[in-house]
């Protein structure tokens, strides 16, 4: 990432970043000579019922789109991915390795209670804590937060953690090794602090409504399970006076053409997704609000590779060969993916990365390859293999499994199942363990090719293929090291040359974000990992 800082001498690097507080840069932008309507109202679509709003234990999109209208980050990306004051009005780094973050004066939670550097130690103790059970808490790890290994497996209590506060609005960061694009680990939604006052009063009913308190441009007003989550505007955000949305609901909608239709009739101004099956109408009948935006995410189905036959690498490599991903993204989607020959993106801030080997056959070459492989593990049209495909309800995910099933009988004679289950019971069903291959999508965390790498390293708390590869462990960590991304490059392509030919997920596609946006909604804006923010919105009179 590029990094605004100064050199104060040739050996030591300390960057005080001074940074501008223009409330602009994260807040409704209206137009000179806009009408805005009277009621500043606007409903959301959000595909699933989040299984939380806790930031140090959320894993997925549908509760991430609320958590940041909910809540800040010390730090926060711009439209163009660069670090910005949240609620740090500025920070010093020495040598990448020591970063301290200034707090904005007279922080409060939604509450009129004073936030303090004391609330993001405990905060960013909270996700490493093992007692927490966050599935994002390899994430500190990653960061190189000092000790951070040590505390996540308990051998170290979470005080030895590398995060202290200096007094009530300093917070001083030690990282174990310097790592040169650290504050966009800082401007990811785990490490958005929380009430430690609360969250101690309340346990795990913190995040309940009458019990919550935010840091964001809203706060919790309502939740119905499976029904609604309503927020309404937060007086006591830093750049309230910026804010123009009064309230926002999101339902949790699973099926796409439901919310769609909802679109039309006009009880929703932003939906989720656009479905495969009605994209093409929606261009023609709403060609104003059809919205694509480009994300740093891949769509893949991943095995279980500790159960067999997925612990058999020709299995894996044939399964992968035998899908036209040309097929999946022109025809079954059709709504701007691009065929997915890695489990990341190629291109990712400053690292350019080649393509597995496999990805420059011709399709008829990959087929004749995925037949002789699934023959030399042993399975056959008198002995088939069999096994259950998973994926949630929702999208266009039905889709593409019937698509990629098709293929794989014709191609390979592999018997199929397909199960499908609601998002939050297929996440429970990941993480224990038991499915043969499932769907899922992975969006980056922050534009570095060691978002997606992180996830398939031993032990990972997203590693939920159970991948296991000591070279490729290695050659993430030491891209880690790397002082700069040339340097990183040779390690992250090994990476990935070792996971393309490993296989223990298969990319299907790149994916691109379809929504539909209501033409008097002004400010919308998608960031490259797949989020927008309520508090950039504004409603125009018609």
């Amino acid at each position: 990432m590029v990094m605004d800082s100064k050199l104060t001498s040739p050996r030591m690097a300390l960057a005080t970043l001074l940074l501008s507080l223009s409330p602009t840069l994260f807040a409704a932008e209206v137009p000179p000579g806009t009408r805005l309507a009277a009621q500043q109202e606007i409903v959301r679509g959000n595909g699933a019922e989040p299984s939380t709003l806790d930031p140090q234990k959320v894993e997925t999109n549908d509760a991430s789109n609320i958590i940041v209208d909910l809540f800040d980050g010390l730090v926060q990306l711009d439209r163009a991915g660069k670090p910005q004051p949240g609620l740090a009005a500025s920070w010093d780094n020495r040598d990448n390795r020591v970063w301290t973050f200034h707090l904005r004066p007279n922080l409060q939670w939604s509450d009129g209670t004073p936030l303090t550097a004391h609330d993001v130690v405990f905060s960013w103790r909270r996700l490493a804590d093992p007692k927490t059970g966050s599935p994002y808490a390899s994430f500190v790890n990653y960061a190189h937060l000092e000790h951070a290994q040590a505390v996540i497996d308990g051998q170290l209590p979470v005080e030895k953690l590398g995060v202290t506060a200096l007094d009530d609005s300093t917070v001083q960061v030690t990282l174990s090794q310097p790592v040169g694009y650290f504050l966009q680990f800082v401007a990811h939604t785990s490490l958005f602090p929380v009430s430690e006052k609360h969250v101690r009063q309340y346990g795990d009913s913190w995040t309940r409504p009458g019990k919550m308190v935010s840091s964001g441009a809203y706060s919790l007003d309502d939740w119905v399970v499976n029904e609604k989550i309503v927020l309404t505007r937060n007086p006591r955000y830093w750049n309230n006076d910026k804010t123009v949305i009064e309230r926002v609901s999101f339902l949790p909608i699973a099926d796409a053409a439901a919310e769609v239709n909802r679109f039309r009739s006009g009880e929703i101004g932003i939906t989720s997704v656009i479905p495969a099956e009605q994209y093409a109408q929606m261009q023609q009948q709403h060609p104003d609000e059809v919205v694509n935006s480009p994300v740093q995410a891949v769509f893949y189905y991943q095995f279980n590779t500790e159960k067999a036959p997925f612990n058999d690498v020709r299995v894996r490599q044939a399964l992968n060969l035998a899908i036209d991903k040309n097929i999946i993204a022109q025809k079954v989607t059709a709504k701007g993916q691009l065929p997915a020959d890695a489990v990341l993106p190629l291109t990712m801030g400053e690292i350019h990365l080649r393509p597995p080997a496999w990805a420059a056959e011709s399709q008829d070459a990959r087929t004749a390859r995925a037949k002789a492989l699934l023959a030399e593990a042993g399975f056959t049209a008198a002995h088939p293999l069999r096994f259950t495909l998973l994926y949630n309800i929702a999208g266009d995910n039905q889709r593409i499994a019937i698509a990629v099933a098709s293929m794989w009988k014709k191609t390979l004679g592999a018997q199929v199942k397909l199960q499908n289950q609601e998002w939050k019971t297929m996440v429970d069903v990941m993480h224990s363990g038991q499915f043969d291959v499932v769907r899922y999508t992975w969006g980056a965390d922050y534009d570095e090719p060691s978002s997606f790498l992180n996830t398939f390293r031993t032990g990972d708390s997203q590693n939920l293929s159970r991948y296991r590869s000591q070279a490729f462990d290695e050659a993430v960590a030491e891209a880690g090291k790397a002082a700069t991304p040339a340097g990183a490059q040779a390690w992250y392509q090994k990476a990935s040359d070792i996971i393309g030919n490993d296989m223990p997920v298969i990319p299907i596609v790149y994916s691109m974000r379809n929504q539909l946006v209501r033409s008097d909604i002004g400010g919308f804006w998608s960031s490259p990992m797949g989020l927008y923010f309520t508090r950039d919105l504004y409603v125009k009179a018609r």
